[in-house]
């Protein structure tokens, strides 16, 4: 990580930081702002009183739980053998794991709505968590992988001389090493599926198992239209995310800048 010394660079380095966040931050500034129209604060004390909205929130953590969970799991195990397994034509593997990065959810959606059905997942929440964490591997691995590589393979040839097997090399040597990138991956994962709206649309159909990205839409057929109290329900959304970004910021900003370099 370069460091900016001079005065002169630091004003120009937060004067373009700053015009590179406004395109992204205007549009926040105005849903807050169009949240408070109207009635102001009882937007949001009206969508709070609604009795479905902790059933959103409920389905929504669900589905991020357990998709960050089959995420790190399987990322963990594949960017681990990738890194410091030999296995035969590995690197064939890994690009084929990469190349699902090219495939936009758009297009899985028919072979997923066939595959949902006749397994008889359709309107379950494994309708959602499973290509939600198929889409997030690919990507989790590829950061993850990089990090790995990056520990020295004298620990875990320290931990095989004193009788360890490889999966107790990995258990207690490499995991409690990898904090930094699980955070990364754990708030990339979480981001993704706690905004994603297309595999809830199609897959989620009973009212009791939607999420909080239905909520806007959810909103308009119960106050016909009224934007505030839709941007209101939108805002509320997004409260889960920032607070875990907060929370882990440090962590992901480091095992990112970590897991994207070797």
């Amino acid at each position: 990580m370069f460091e900016v010394r001079s005065r002169w660079s630091k004003v120009v380095l937060q004067v373009v930081l700053t015009l590179m966040v406004l395109p992204f931050l205007f549009p926040l500034i105005a849903m807050v702002q169009g949240s408070l129209g109207g009635t102001g604060w009882n937007n949001y004390r009206v969508v709070l009183s609604i009795s479905t909205l902790p059933r959103f929130f409920l389905n929504s953590a669900i589905i991020a739980g357990g998709t960050v969970l089959i995420v790190y799991v399987c990322t963990m195990l594949a960017a681990f053998g990738f890194a410091k397994l030999r296995i035969p034509a590995k690197s064939v593997f890994f690009w084929m794991i990469l190349s699902c990065m090219t495939l936009p959810e758009v297009v899985l959606l028919t072979p997923l709505f066939t595959t949902a059905t006749a397994a008889g997942l359709y309107d379950t929440y494994w309708a959602v968590i499973v290509p939600l964490a198929a889409l997030q591997i690919p990507f989790a691995v590829l950061l993850t992988r990089n990090f790995i590589e990056a520990i020295p393979d004298e620990l875990i040839e320290a931990a095989r001389v004193d009788g360890a097997n490889m999966w107790r090399a990995f258990r207690y040597i490499v995991a409690p090493l990898t904090g930094p990138i699980v955070a990364a991956v754990v708030v990339l994962t979480l981001i993704g599926a706690w905004n994603d709206y297309l595999l809830p649309l199609v897959f989620l159909q009973s009212p009791s198992l939607q999420t909080v990205t239905l909520v806007p839409q959810y909103f308009i057929g119960q106050f016909s239209n009224d934007q505030t109290k839709v941007l209101a329900a939108a805002v509320l959304t997004a409260i889960p995310e920032i607070v875990a970004y907060l929370a882990l910021q440090r962590f992901f900003e480091r095992g990112l800048s970590a897991g994207a370099l070797k």
